[in-house]
């Protein structure tokens, strides 16, 4: 036990990953745009491909072009996937986001990531960004249910044997916050993302971070 249990509100943070930790929103919006015109779809605005963020890829492909048939989502899926490995090392954790890692890891948080990447995405970026170990659970969406369904959260729960009032989700999108109040668990939102924040009060997040430092303060001054 640590010297800071007795006081802490959580027992574990769940994260969201992509533009949350992982500065990719604005990618990740070119490569779906990019994809659906591949495929000879209507491309999406930067709006309606940033809506998507979070869910699972099917999922949010199909809701970003609703008029590409379904027999050319795995064409999809692939374009997309090549577009994003062109930009896989342009990519990188937002400034500060490790040092808060490791803050609320020494004072003895559960620390999770709760994504709409596939398990093998968010092992490379795992990878690539020196991050393995730093995280004692992850579920991502083509392994569990998507998002806003509450099975991700309900699966960190189980596996990591804390209480819904105790689990704090993190996240940058309606998608996460509304994962959260399904699961019953509070949420945090930050603005720095692919949602806009105006649209985020609905959904009762604790507090809204505008920047990882923001984020930083809230997390060790109220969690």
């Amino acid at each position: 036990m640590t010297a800071r249990n007795f006081d802490r509100k959580f027992d574990l943070i769940a994260f969201d990953w992509d533009g949350t930790l992982f500065d990719s929103t604005q990618i990740i919006v070119r490569c779906i745009q990019a994809a659906v015109k591949d495929v000879g779809g209507t491309v999406p605005t930067d709006e309606a491909a940033g809506y998507v963020i979070g869910l699972g890829l099917v999922q949010a492909l199909a809701h970003a072009a609703p008029d590409v048939p379904q027999d050319k989502y795995p064409l999809l899926g692939e374009r997309y996937r090549h577009h994003y490995q062109l930009h896989a090392h342009d990519l990188s954790l937002f400034e500060g986001v490790l040092p808060l890692l490791t803050a609320l890891k020494a004072r003895g948080y559960l620390l999770a990531v709760a994504t709409g990447k596939s398990r093998q995405g968010l092992d490379e970026a795992l990878q690539t960004v020196q991050l393995k170990g730093m995280f004692h659970a992850s579920r991502t969406a083509d392994k569990t249910a998507g998002k806003p369904d509450p099975k991700m959260l309900h699966e960190l729960m189980a596996e990591l044997g804390t209480k819904p009032q105790r689990t704090l989700m993190v996240g940058d999108t309606t998608h996460d916050l509304q994962m959260a109040l399904n699961a019953g668990c509070p949420s945090l939102g930050v603005s720095y993302g692919a949602h806009e924040p105006g649209v985020f009060a609905v959904l009762r997040p604790l507090h809204i971070a505008h920047s990882v430092q923001d984020m930083h303060d809230w997390l060790l001054a109220n969690g």
